[in-house]
Order: C-alpha cells, then structure tokens, then sequence
C-alpha cells in the first residue's frame, strides 16, 4: 500500500478540485491518501502560508486558482519544495480560450454564484426532502420524476442527487398490501421510473440495516421467499404500467441519476 500526501488548493470551496481529484485516484490500485483541502485561497500571503504545511508534510498538489498571478506564486513556492504542482483547469479553459477564440477572466467561484439555478436547485431539494417516502403525496403531479420501488433500493439518496442537479424528484415505496397513490397511474404525468435490486443483495442490505438500528435480523422484511416475491410483484407493476426499470444492484447513485436524468432529457424531447 502506497501512502502520500495530496494538497488541493482552491479559491473557492473547493469542490471542483476534490472531484477531479478523487475520479483520478481510483484510477489505481493500493494507494492510501490523506487529503489536504485549501479553500478560499485568493492571495499570496495565504499560499504563502499553507507551505508551511506542505514543506512538512510534501506531496502532490492539484489547484484550481484562476488568477494566473495567485497560481505562479503557488507554482513558484512548489518548484522551491521540489513538489510537483497541477492547475487542473488551465488545459480546459485553454483549449476552450482557442476554440471559441475569446478571452477568460478570473472569477474565482462563479459557478456558486447565487442565480436563478441555484435557487431552482434549492427548490428541488425542498420537494425532494418534502416528498420523500411517501410524504405529501397530493402534489405528485409537480413532480418531473416519481421513483418508486421496495424498500432499500436507494431511492432517497437517488432523489437527493437528482434534486442537486435541479430535477424535482418524489419517491413512493412499494410494501406488500399497501396501494399505491393514483396519482402514479394518470396519463402524462411525471416520469414514473421503477427501480429494482437483486434479492439476495437486498436482504444483505436490509439485514445490516436492521442490525444497524438494533432490531431483529430475522423477521418476514429479510425472508428469502417474501423479498422475491415483493422483487417479483415490483416488476411485475412496472410491465404492467410500462414504466422504465433500472436494477440498482450493481449501480452507484450517481449511475442511477445519470440513466434517469437520460431518460427524463429523452421523455422532453418526444
């Protein structure tokens, strides 16, 4: 196992270069990293003072400073220490400066300026957390996607990251003997998407769960027969209704939201 330090130095929260960062360091195999997270470092006093840290514990630095003054201070300061340092931005908003033959500006966190998206996000999230579970069911129609499904198949935190992408979700949970809203089954409604997980990875799922909040382990919820049969009659209403299906066993979050997102984009177009 490999171990080294990674400084990742932002003008902003840091948010952009934390992602860019991690989608590169699953890219091998037995590393260990210890994150270090600069935020809101837009002068050079700061950089100068964050070397401190890096000169004691020296490593990989990513940045995402768009002042090219603040980000050849930080270069300069790394190229001392013998550290390696990458603007990760800086081939992107080149290689787009060239194509669209215009001109950048530095404006360290514009893409959390507080506008009109911003504030359609934060209304998502609202009837995400509003509508999670079954809650507040008589405004389903405000809905742009219902996911339903039976217990444990990632529905909220599906909601939850579609919400901050701006989209409206509400799910609904299918439990044996309980009927479902009408609200799911009126004509051009919202996107209705049924998710599904393989029966022996949902009882695992489930019986951590109920270990989780201290519960018996062995009850109906965690049956081998009961979960395939409650698997089977969710499938069995999705074919019914023709609702698109998406088996979530083998599926991040993110995965999942970026099938429906598809799915919700191709719905708009036809």
């Amino acid at each position: 196992m490999q171990e080294f330090h990674l400084h990742l130095v932002s003008d902003s929260t840091g948010e952009t270069v934390t992602l860019l960062a991690r989608a590169c360091m699953v890219q091998f195999d037995d590393l260990e990293v210890e994150e270090h997270l600069w935020p809101m470092i837009r002068t050079a006093d700061q950089i100068r003072g964050i070397m401190d840290d890096i000169r004691d514990e020296p490593g990989f630095v990513m940045c995402t400073l768009v002042n090219p003054e603040l980000r050849q201070v930080l270069e300069d300061e790394c190229r001392q220490l013998q550290v390696p340092c990458v603007p990760v931005l800086d081939p992107v908003v080149a290689a787009l400066g060239a194509y669209l033959n215009a001109k950048s500006h530095a404006r360290p966190g514009q893409q959390h300026v507080m506008d009109a998206e911003y504030f359609h996000r934060i209304e998502a999230m609202h009837y995400a957390l509003s509508h999670d579970d079954g809650q507040l069911g008589g405004d389903l129609m405000d809905a742009d996607v219902i996911l339903v499904g039976v217990s444990r198949t990632s529905k909220t935190p599906t909601c939850i990251y579609l919400a901050n992408r701006g989209i409206k979700a509400a799910n609904i949970p299918i439990v044996p003997g309980c009927p479902l809203s009408d609200e799911l089954f009126v004509e051009d409604g919202p996107l209705i998407v049924g998710l599904t997980n393989d029966p022996k990875r949902l009882i695992e799922i489930r019986r951590q769960r109920l270990i989780f909040l201290d519960q018996d382990p062995d009850t109906e919820y965690v049956d081998e027969e009961a979960v395939k049969e409650e698997v089977n009659a969710a499938r069995r209403l999705y074919t019914a209704n023709e609702w698109p299906t998406i088996n979530v066993a083998r599926r991040s979050i993110e995965e999942t939201a970026a099938t429906i997102m598809q799915l919700l984009a191709r719905r708009r177009e036809e």
